[in-house]
């Protein structure tokens, strides 16, 4: 009676474990389809955003191409006007010939050779339209020279005008680039937190099928008939349980020193806590602290940051990485397990987890340390 009052007790207890353990560990269906839900809205937002931005170029890039246009067009101008300032000096120096090289001499000359009255009239009329030409040309001349001036100016301020606004489109387009970088970092970390919470929750599923399976048949074992001797050696088994039970919770030494050896020693860590900044391979760890605590083990020093870490060793490409190798990524680190996924300390919500790919998130670099 007593033996089957302790093995109930012992079935109870696991099961109470099996029921708290998963709510703790990993989020519900629920969370994780509003988690996928929040995921895609914030894709549909930074759509939104870099379209405004995109927007804002093409803008950009209009407005110049009409700059430039209007600055061909004033280039134009300015060699108009410089034809025409030349042909204004051809006039006048035909003007001048003709006054003075006509054979009349000095103005004086022409009023004394009039002839009559009357044509000393004609003569001092003409000397008068003369002048009053040679102002007018003199004065347009005048004009001609400011127009040039006015419109080296202008050409000026439109080159300055454009300067600044290819500097301003520099500028958004890097901006830009900046962006898109940081949101498409963003959404692929929310996609790879789904993946993995839903891999861990299936994990968890699996273990409880498991575990439920263990307590029925220890079930039906303590309903079949037994003999006092039977009952020692069910106490024996009861006790090997417990010691194995205890033995999931020691940590086994490396096992050799090659990437195998890192990848065994690694996986016994699976379902331990992640906490930003921790160093405990048990009690919470993030992931950089985790690469670096398990290739302590195997007496490998490395940064305690994944950017650090981005330099350690030799890099190699992803097709030729080993079991054990690093994969690096901007803002991550995790081990390669040899098959194409990950062992890493993931995030608060799920911990240290495999994950069945590593190209789920870009991939800064693999380095192999040892």
């Amino acid at each position: 009676m007593k033996r089957k009052i302790a093995q109930a007790f012992i079935t109870a207890a696991l099961i109470s474990s099996m029921a708290v353990s998963p709510v703790f560990a990993t989020p519900s269906v629920e969370d994780l389809q509003n988690d996928k839900a929040a995921a895609e809205d914030e894709v549909v937002s930074l759509q939104s955003e870099l379209t405004g931005i995109l927007d804002k170029i093409s803008t950009l890039e209009a407005d110049l191409q009409k700059k430039q246009e209007e600055i061909d067009q004033a280039n134009i101008d300015l060699e108009e006007a410089i034809v025409q300032q030349d042909q204004q000096y051809e006039d006048m120096k035909k003007r001048i010939q003709y006054m003075y090289e006509s054979g009349s001499g000095n103005e004086l000359e022409l009023l004394l050779s009039a002839e009559s009255f009357s044509d000393l009239v004609n003569k001092a009329e003409y000397i008068k339209n003369v002048h009053t030409y040679d102002k007018e040309k003199q004065e347009e001349y005048i004009a001609t020279t400011k127009k040039i001036e006015k419109l080296s100016e202008s050409l000026q301020e439109e080159a300055e005008s454009m300067t600044q606004m290819q500097s301003q489109l520099e500028e958004d387009k890097t901006s830009l680039g900046t962006m898109i970088e940081g949101k498409q970092s963003e959404i692929a970390q929310l996609d790879a937190d789904i993946q993995e919470a839903v891999a861990a929750q299936q994990a968890a599923e699996e273990a409880r099928r498991q575990q439920e399976a263990a307590a029925a048949a220890a079930a039906a074992q303590d309903t079949a008939p037994s003999q006092p001797s039977n009952g020692g050696s069910g106490g024996g088994s009861s006790s090997g349980g417990s010691g194995s039970g205890g033995g999931s919770s020691t940590v086994i030494p490396p096992q050799g020193r090659d990437g195998w050896a890192v990848v065994a020693y690694a996986r016994q860590f699976l379902g331990n806590p992640y906490v930003y900044g921790g160093n405990s391979l048990t009690n919470g760890i993030d992931c950089s602290g985790f690469t670096q605590q398990i290739y302590a083990a195997f007496g490998v020093s490395l940064g305690r940051t994944d950017t650090a870490q981005a330099s350690a060793g030799v890099e190699i490409p992803l097709s030729q990485a080993q079991a054990g190798d690093l994969v690096v990524y901007y803002g991550h680190v995790g081990i390669y397990n040899g098959s194409g996924g990950l062992i890493h300390a993931s995030s608060p919500s799920v911990g240290i987890i495999e994950s069945p790919s590593c190209t789920y998130r870009q991939i800064r670099c693999v380095r192999r340390v040892l």
